[in-house]
């Protein structure tokens, strides 16, 4: 599941005629880098949301010859990460799923996804997070999210001023992760946490650079980047 539903308030003006996921870097829109990452990773199938400019969207996506796209339309309301995962459950089915942000773009050294699926263990595992080193990344502001223990596990932050890790916007899960969330908007966030207490979010870092482009100057930074 891709997540292109949100308004990309921190983008004006890039957003006000088109939804983020339509702003470009380096010559292609945000959200064909994500998806050329899933494509190669093996992806078929893609389950879009859609909400902002979202007639605008879909046209783009119709275009993509590489994967079948399915809509989970968010048009009446913005559903926020864990509601649109649980408004789209009966698109996405019960097996396990690749969940991605649309404004994260990344150069690796090796193969970030690949290394993420090597990780996935559901019996185990309910989460799984792609992490990037704050060293180095592009438009991250925040002081970080957390560790990851020997085994994997993803601990949060807490009371710690700061931390080496940030989430970079792509994991794989159990989609019943969502199904006792409540109706409307909701975060992922707080299931994260209850299965961090429960041992049962792991993680890997992605060896390379990422971009987390959520605003004009960190459009310019990744374009500069990517061209160098």
């Amino acid at each position: 599941m891709v997540l292109a539903a949100g308004l990309g308030t921190r983008m004006r003006p890039l957003t006000d005629d088109r939804p983020k996921a339509l702003v470009e870097v380096g010559g292609r829109a945000l959200i064909d880098h994500v998806l050329d990452r899933l494509v190669a990773a093996g992806v078929t199938r893609a389950v879009v949301n859609v909400h902002w400019f979202a007639d605008r969207l879909q046209d783009h996506l119709a275009g993509r010859r590489d994967v079948e796209i399915v809509i989970s339309d968010e048009r009446a309301e913005l559903l926020e990460t864990g509601g649109g995962l649980k408004k789209a459950r009966a698109l996405v089915g019960d097996d396990p799923v690749w969940v991605a942000n649309i404004d994260s773009v990344w150069i690796d050294r090796g193969d970030a996804l690949e290394d993420l699926v090597r990780l996935w263990d559901p019996e185990r595992m309910d989460v799984a997070l792609l992490l990037a080193r704050r060293d180095g990344s592009i438009g991250w502001p925040g002081r970080g999210d957390g560790f990851v223990d020997e085994d994997g596990r993803f601990r949060f932050r807490g009371d710690a001023p700061e931390a080496p890790l940030a989430y970079m916007g792509v994991h794989i899960t159990r989609p019943q992760v969502v199904d006792d969330g409540p109706e409307g908007p909701f975060s992922l966030s707080p299931i994260w946490r209850r299965l961090a207490d429960q041992g049962r979010l792991f993680a890997t870092v992605m060896d390379g650079g990422w971009m987390h482009v959520g605003d004009p100057e960190a459009v310019r930074d990744a374009d500069a980047r990517l061209a160098g």
